[in-house]
């Protein structure tokens, strides 16, 4: 299993309406190294959902059930699509601003390449978020 950071503007499409949902087609990634984490994901991986804009925070854990596929919203473009399902949202929202502040997490994606949609997550990475949305604070 791996771990994975999907982030999504809430106004576009937020972690309450992946809820509401059920499942969602990730469609729209329009960066090819987004796109090849896309095509590296598997059935049973699961994400960090992040919510960008003035948010900036990791809200829940969504889970892959489809693996790559063709994205329909491509229209003969060579672009990549999960299916993600909601896991559960976090309890205490990590923010980018504490994310930051943590140095076991200095390397991650999330805060060396932050204009990317779709990043891999280091198992340690993923405990780590999840231990600070348990605790409220670092």
């Amino acid at each position: 299993m791996a771990h994975w950071l999907v982030k999504s503007e809430p106004s576009a499409y937020s972690y309450a309406q992946l809820e509401s949902d059920g499942r969602t087609a990730w469609t729209g990634v329009r960066n090819f190294e987004a796109r090849n984490n896309l095509r590296a994901m598997a059935v049973g991986d699961v994400c960090l959902y992040y919510h960008s804009g003035p948010e900036k925070a990791v809200v829940g854990i969504a889970a892959v059930v489809k693996a790559s596929y063709p994205d329909p919203t491509a229209k003969g473009e060579d672009w990549s699509a999960v299916d993600l399902t909601p896991e559960r949202r976090l309890r205490y929202p990590p923010t980018l601003e504490i994310i930051k502040g943590v140095p076991d997490l200095s390397k991650m994606a999330l805060v060396r390449k932050s204009r990317l949609s779709v990043t891999p997550v280091t198992e340690r990475e993923f405990k780590k978020v999840l231990w600070l949305a348990e605790r409220g604070s670092v």
